[in-house]
């Protein structure tokens, strides 16, 4: 099957990146740090910017904006996914898998990634608060504030969220919060 993707130089785009089989790797603080040295890696090479993101145990989601010369964001996550894979393996882990062991591929990452084109404001908006809350979402955190590997920190700093933001939200329905 071969895939397309929406491939703008200089665009803003929505990741969600996930887990071989769900594996909550990213419970152990050392494979975050892992992750974060495989993003310098990748950004000394092949610049972006970082919008907002979020590290889950067993997905991350990131919103990017690529530089005006360049839409190539699936050689970044290949840079991305191979640097952490390459430092967080020990030894010669086998795969599971006999198609992932055909095809070199270890039991880290599922395949694919999902990626979406933010279109305008109201999109970002809608897709920063989703990734804010998602620790809420998932039961990790009782606020946002309280999950370490997001970036809703530096929006608190920035004064574009005060600290308890979403502190009352009751349901998470589609694309915007209901309180």
């Amino acid at each position: 099957m071969k895939y397309r993707r929406v491939v703008i130089p200089g665009a803003t785009y929505f990741f969600t990146l996930v887990t071989y089989q769900r594996r909550p790797i990213f419970s152990d603080p050392v494979a975050v740090e892992k992750l974060r040295a495989a993003f310098r890696f990748t950004m000394e090479r092949m610049p972006f910017m970082i919008v907002a993101s979020v590290i889950l145990l067993d997905h991350m989601h990131f919103i990017w904006t690529l530089p005006a010369e360049s839409g190539d964001f699936s050689t970044r996550w290949r840079l991305i996914k191979s640097q952490f894979t390459h430092h967080y393996l020990t030894g010669n882990a086998a795969s599971e898998s006999a198609s992932r062991e055909k095809k070199r591929e270890s039991d880290v990452w599922q395949r694919r990634f999902w990626e979406h084109w933010i279109r305008d404001e109201a999109d970002l908006r809608n897709h920063v608060e989703y990734i804010h809350y998602n620790p809420v979402k998932h039961g990790l955190a009782k606020t946002a504030a309280e999950w370490k590997c997001s970036s809703f920190m530096k929006y608190v700093q920035d004064g574009i969220y005060p600290v308890d933001w979403a502190g009352d939200v009751q349901l998470f329905a589609g694309e915007r919060f209901v309180e």
